[in-house]
């Protein structure tokens, strides 16, 4: 249904036993993440918690904590936004099927944004920073963080709100060097549109001034994330998934959002940088502490009776992973149109969405010869060159041609396809000295990696092996060795201490490889623990992707270099353990998950 506010979604979700109140007070250092944390776990309902400590504000948090509950909260617009999408896609479809689209314009007019003329509800209170509702996720957080803000510029040059940009860019409200209910921290990433306002913002005699907005309809949260083509503003988006049109008012030169539940006014500096971090990030890791803009706070305004909306992130899947879901089911009949010859595209999210993306594209190019990877490259340069999916470190691409079963969604099946006919010789391609996530600290710097692209197609070349030959051995210093999955072998290795000790380490173990018979094998994945490895799709992809930096850590059995492409005649090695300087792993405060089992089993009885 169009939800005229947030605290009109969450009654609904109750009335439809979707939601789980908690009355005692819960800390929000800590302890409502860890609640979170397990009710995600178990696919429970969205919590309400009625009372917070240190704040007089309620908060919500999983939302969007199931598919389909995600799909339950937009039940009356997902279906009218995917026609409007199937319109823009294929405007033939109008005729071939009008009474179809009967409704199709009345959906398009919700993304006109409307100006507000005498009430805009978020103005009805001020608050101050300290008094929000302090929620740090992570025991090593740098302070506490907005997790699911609207973080709303205008272009200078054209302001307004059809010229604007909103996106879901980490608030830091306290730690570190901010100035207490004085400033903020701004972290954003590589191609994000605020970099393009802030860029000609820092060219002119002018400030630059945001908004953040907390709360409001579902849709705008969404909003923020939504990979929208430049210069299509998310109010529009946002309107059109809402059911309601986005609603504004422009005050003191600050645009505020009507509907939402928050909203922080302020002026971005333009030659301030201060500390922001550490935040326990969605790859599973930290993020650590870099100098990022400050805001410097003009007003806090809230509605009547809001709530401050939240999620907790971390190693994937998470809540958030319902944001991707609910992409692909938008976006899925647009992808030709954004990369020709491309037939699925899978960020795959267990893996940290950027570390690894899959994709089925088409061979065409010369269907009278044998089918070799040309047309599937140059889709994956497209790719690699196209806004986010620039930031991927892994790419691997096949052709539907090869099997028309084939599906990016059933991620075990797809890399049996590719390990099946992969020949490491033709089908590797690196980038080096490159960028990466800013949030992914397995390159050579920050925001410095390299990628590559691995690119089959064509006939079947191996069987894929599910036990270990019995005569398989490893050189001393190596431990277990598993079948992580069909024709992928997981071997535990000693500690990863220096490059120099690993080239050693991995000289000794090509070398003791390169005579033993491992056709069905064609990947090896050292780690820290095979069997964790090993136990399971999510563990194996998390591991592998997001601990390895292609060009540092590949190596191969019978390698060479031929005018400038390597390649390997035997099994691929990917050196997955964790390096020294790798961000922390996301581990939870024992004493907090200690507290919470204290009371878990009462709570747990509520959904």
């Amino acid at each position: 249904m169009a939800y005229n506010s947030m605290r009109d979604c969450v009654n609904d979700l109750e009335k439809n036993g979707k939601l789980l109140r908690i009355k005692q007070e819960v800390d929000p250092n800590l302890e409502m993440a860890e609640i979170h944390r397990r009710v995600y776990d178990r696919e429970g309902p969205a919590i309400l918690f009625e009372k917070v400590k240190g704040s007089p504000f309620q908060a919500v948090s999983n939302l969007y904590g199931t598919h389909e509950q995600t799909e339950f909260i937009f039940r009356d617009t997902i279906k009218k936004v995917q026609k409007v999408i199937e319109l823009k896609a294929d405007p033939m479809n109008l005729l071939k099927n009008p009474l179809r689209y009967l409704s199709t314009p009345f959906a398009a007019l919700k993304a006109l944004p409307s100006k507000s003329r005498f009430s805009c509800p978020v103005m009805q209170h001020t608050t101050t920073i300290d008094q929000l509702p302090q929620v740090v996720s992570w025991p090593m957080d740098g302070g506490a963080f907005v997790t699911l803000p609207q973080v709303y510029t205008e272009d200078p040059d054209k302001p307004g709100v059809m010229k604007s940009n909103i996106g879901m860019y980490r608030i830091q409200l306290s730690g570190n060097e901010y100035v207490q209910n004085e400033e903020i921290g701004l972290h954003y990433q590589l191609h994000r549109g605020i970099g393009v306002h802030h860029t000609r913002y820092n060219q002119l005699d002018k400030p630059f001034k945001a908004s953040v907005f907390v709360g409001g309809l579902p849709s705008h949260a969404f909003a923020a994330i939504m990979p929208l083509p430049e210069g299509l503003p998310e109010v529009t988006f946002a309107g059109m998934l809402g059911g309601k049109r986005f609603k504004y008012k422009h005050v003191n030169g600050f645009a505020l959002s009507s509907d939402a539940d928050f909203c922080i006014t302020g002026t971005i500096l333009k030659d301030v940088k201060k500390p922001e971090g550490p935040f326990g990030d969605h790859l599973g890791y930290y993020s650590l502490t870099h100098d990022f803009p400050v805001m410097k706070v003009d007003k806090v305004y809230h509605r009547k009776n809001p709530i401050w909306h939240f999620t907790v992130v971390g190693r994937p899947p998470q809540e958030d992973s319902s944001f991707g879901y609910l992409i692909h089911q938008l976006v899925e009949l647009l992808t030709p149109q954004e990369f020709p010859g491309l037939v699925e595209l899978n960020a795959v999210d267990a893996a940290g969405v950027h570390p690894l993306l899959i994709a089925i594209g088409r061979e065409r190019y010369m269907p009278f010869r044998t089918r070799k990877p040309e047309e599937i490259l140059t889709i994956a340069n497209r790719i690699l060159g196209t806004g986010q999916t620039s930031l991927a470190k892994y790419l691997i691409i096949t052709a539907k041609e090869d099997d028309t079963n084939v599906n990016t969604h059933d991620i075990p099946d797809y890399l049996r396809h590719v390990l099946e006919r992969i020949d490491w010789r033709r089908d590797l391609h690196f980038q080096t000295q490159t960028t990466i996530d800013t949030l992914d600290y397995s390159g050579s710097g920050w925001n410095t990696g390299s990628k590559v692209v691995i690119a089959c197609c064509g006939p079947k070349l191996r069987s894929l092996s599910t036990e270990l030959p019995t005569d398989f051995r490893l050189p001393d210093g190596y431990g277990r060795a598993t079948i992580a999955l069909p024709g992928v072998i997981g071997i535990t290795a000693a500690k990863y201490t220096t490059p120099k000790k690993a080239e050693e380490e991995l000289r000794l173990l090509i070398n003791s490889l390169e005579n033993q018979e491992l056709t069905g094998l064609p990947l090896i994945v050292l780690c820290d623990d095979a069997d964790f490895l090993a136990g399971g799709i999510n563990n194996f992809v998390w591991v592998t992707f997001t601990r390895s930096n292609p060009s540092h850590d590949i190596y191969g059995v019978g390698s060479s270099v031929q005018y400038k492409h390597w390649g390997c005649t035997g099994p691929l090695i990917i050196d997955a353990r964790v390096k020294p300087h790798h961000a922390p792993e996301l581990v939870p405060d024992p004493q907090v998950t200690k507290k919470v089992d204290g009371y878990w089993g009462a709570l747990e009885k509520m959904f």
